[in-house]
């Protein structure tokens, strides 16, 4: 079969109430401007009717492409199968819920034929999202620009973008288990350019993500691409032996000068309690890396694929505990 020129990547995990109108609108967008692509979802263990609509959909359209993961991995690891499975010369990952328009795909197609080899979709404005949410994301952005100036994640950008092949494979050929993806996109350079865009609420349904799997997926992005929170707990030791030698210093000096009498208990208390917080936050610190070596050295599949409904066939294809490895 002829490849086609642009596979669409659209991760799914519940998302019955958007998937026809985000289907129709995507194959709208590639009638009209005449291009030739595919659809590939990635339905991410689905406990709703996904799956079942996703199967009506391959049946009616070969374009339609679907990876059935064998329970839910999570968007990032979802993702990370839908580009595995990419044909074409260039990809673009894109959220079912259409937040982000299916109409700007054209003008990323023209950038990258422009010759760019990563074109980003940048948000302009939020809509649907609380301030919270908005103040917390450009927190995290100026955050981790400091902690790793050296691969700068572009704010205001999410998932949503073109990658040629030559970058796609790059990025494939990255197989760490703890994996973020904005992180995974800007480490690997190339020649980029941005299209601005306004981000729309959710077209329907409920995000699975709160403010708590969030923090969890910022200390994610963050223990991935910098050690510089271990470098700053041992900044942290050497401030904290100074200010107690100088500490020390000062009772001392009072003791013998002024014969002024130390205070035994309440000093004592202190000392050890706040010396046994900065020890334990610090330990957590490490724990985190430590979890992070831990896992990679099991050197497990990222993901399993139950079931793959191809475009080049008509009978789904039984690919139990099939390990993805990226060339």
């Amino acid at each position: 079969m002829n490849m086609p020129e642009i596979s669409i990547v659209a991760p799914a995990y519940n998302e019955e109430a958007s998937l026809e109108a985000f289907y129709d609108r995507m194959v709208a967008v590639l009638d009209k401007a005449g291009i030739d692509g595919e659809i590939i979802f990635v339905n991410d263990g689905s406990t709703d009717t996904t799956l079942e609509r996703l199967v009506a959909l391959h049946a009616q359209d070969s374009r339609v492409v679907i990876v059935d993961l064998s329970r839910n991995f999570g968007k990032e690891i979802a993702l990370t199968a839908g580009l595995d499975h990419v044909r074409g010369q260039a990809a673009i990952p894109i959220d079912v819920d259409l937040q982000d328009p299916p109409e700007l795909i054209p003008e990323l197609i023209a950038k990258w034929r422009e010759g760019y080899l990563i074109v980003n979709a940048r948000r302009s404005s939020r809509q649907g999202e609380t301030f919270i949410k908005k103040a917390t994301a450009s927190a995290f952005y100026r955050l981790m620009e400091k902690f790793d100036p050296q691969s700068t994640i572009p704010a205001n950008v999410g998932d949503f973008r073109l990658i040629d092949r030559k970058a796609l494979n790059a990025i494939n050929s990255m197989r760490e288990r703890h994996r973020f993806m904005k992180g995974i996109f800007a480490v690997v350079g190339f020649k980029q350019a941005f299209v601005d865009y306004d981000r729309d609420p959710r077209f329907g349904g409920k995000t699975s993500f709160n403010y708590w799997k969030l923090w969890n997926f910022s200390l994610e992005g963050i223990t991935s691409f910098t050690t510089l929170p271990l470098r700053l707990f041992g900044y942290a030791g050497i401030l904290v032996a100074m200010i107690s030698f100088c500490y020390g210093v000062f009772i001392m000096t009072k003791a013998i000068l002024f014969d002024d009498p130390v205070a035994g208990f309440p000093t004592l208390f202190v000392a050890v309690s706040f010396l046994g917080g900065v020890q334990l936050i610090g330990l957590g610190v490490i724990g985190e890396y430590l979890g992070r070596v831990f896992n990679e050295t099991k050197n497990r599949p990222l993901y399993f694929v139950n079931t793959l409904y191809a475009a080049d066939q008509d009978d789904a294809v039984s690919l139990r505990s099939k390990q993805a490895v990226s060339e």
